[in-house]
């Protein structure tokens, strides 16, 4: 199929697919919040996160672009565009499930229990009422708010510059240097937001515990993830026939991504259990005591290690395979169900303790927001032309060659 206007056109068996799977996904969430209110909580945030991962990183991606003025993925600059579109969804999700937890409508973070900092309390907890200047609901509340505001408001106005490139004319320099300023300034928040959300939203269930290299391991998973992603829809819209001027550099490059960060995410994850482990100070061990002692998350904790390290390694070493198109699907599918397992571990643990399990209540959620994601990046894409017509660097991207 040869799709010479350049825009996608909705395919109905796609389509019908996603809603069906959005069907499962309430499904699941109704029967989850009937059946067990407190892991429903969990399994919700866990996979509202994932999935903030992929379209966060989108916004990353498509800034990181255009602070280090990089030509190379100018043609495929819509796919990233698209998958940020689902970044309020996720954003609106995700202060819903903290201002319930403020309400103390969940029970997801410990240190918002009553009476957790007051000395007088029976329920007092010395250690964390000394991160109490930190850990409160209204400061939380602030920078949750803020994050979501930062993101959201900066992937909106990429996107619409983008948009105001194409019906600029010439090579769309003014609307390259509004991106510019725009992407600089994302850059520089998401650098400090990345890791304080990471701190507030992930790190501070387990309250005792932390990690300095926290913000870093989730950013690599996040990269993954994302990189995977954008993958993976490229490759689609190459198949389904769009994409004209993409090319096997452009595939190679995407994979090298995914290649490196799957190893770089691995370091991370090494150099924070291997440190834990080797100091062995009972307030650090306790987080990776609770994954790897209790029978519920043990070959999990494993086997998600072993699948986002080693199929990208076998898999994607060599130059040809990082082109071999079935072969990166395969990759990035296996690395997608293994850091969606690992974001299961980040919160379940910590939150469900030994009544935690990874089941079909867990799973019919992730594919519910799969198919809620489907629909809407796909919608993203069919309102607009898929291919970039004006950009600096937009005949250097075509004629990319490595």
């Amino acid at each position: 199929m040869n799709n010479l206007d350049n825009m996608y056109k909705p395919n109905k068996s796609i389509n019908l697919a996603s809603i069906i799977m959005i069907i499962i996904g309430f499904l699941s969430c109704t029967i989850a919040f009937i059946s067990d209110s407190h892991a429903a909580w969990t399994n919700l945030l866990f996979n509202n996160y994932f999935f903030l991962g992929i379209s966060l990183f989108a916004v990353f991606f498509v800034a990181l672009q255009h602070v280090a003025e990089a030509g190379w993925s100018t043609v495929l600059k819509r796919v990233p565009e698209a998958i940020m579109s689902f970044l309020p969804i996720t954003a609106i999700i995700m202060l819903f499930i903290v201002i319930a937890a403020t309400l103390h409508w969940n029970h997801i973070y410990h240190w918002l229990d009553d009476g957790i900092m007051d000395p007088e309390s029976h329920h007092y907890d010395k250690i964390i009422a000394g991160k109490e200047a930190y850990l409160n609901s209204t400061f939380f509340l602030i920078r949750s708010f803020l994050y979501v505001i930062i993101w959201v408001y900066c992937a909106r106005r990429l996107r619409q510059i983008s948009l105001d490139g194409d019906v600029e004319g010439e090579i769309g320099e003014r609307s390259y240097w509004k991106g510019l300023r725009v992407s600089g300034w994302f850059i520089v928040l998401f650098a400090v937001t990345s890791s304080t959300a990471a701190w507030d939203w992930i790190m501070s269930i387990d309250t005792h515990w932390f990690s300095t290299l926290f913000g870093w391991y989730i950013f690599s998973e996040w990269a993954v993830i994302g990189f995977s992603s954008i993958l993976l829809l490229t490759i689609f819209l190459k198949k389904q026939g769009y994409l004209q001027h993409l090319n096997d550099s452009h595939i190679h490059d995407l994979g090298k991504f995914v290649f490196a960060f799957s190893i770089v995410w691995t370091y991370m994850w090494f150099s924070q259990f291997m440190l834990i482990w080797y100091a062995n100070i009972p307030e650090e061990v306790t987080y990776h005591m609770e994954r790897i002692e209790l029978d519920n998350y043990r070959f999990l904790f494993w086997f998600s290690l072993a699948i986002n390290f080693i199929i990208p390694t076998l898999f994607l070493m060599s130059r040809d395979a990082k082109r071999n198109k079935n072969r990166l699907i395969f990759v990035c599918i296996v690395v997608l169900i293994g850091h969606w397992i690992n974001s299961y571990l980040l919160f379940a643990p910590g939150t469900l303790h030994e009544h935690g399990h990874l089941g079909f209540l867990e799973l019919g959620m992730g594919i519910g927001f799969l198919g809620l994601f489907i629909n809407v990046v796909l919608k993203s894409l069919a309102n607009r032309s898929i291919e970039v017509k004006h950009h600096p660097f937009l005949d250097e991207s075509k004629n990319l060659h490595t």
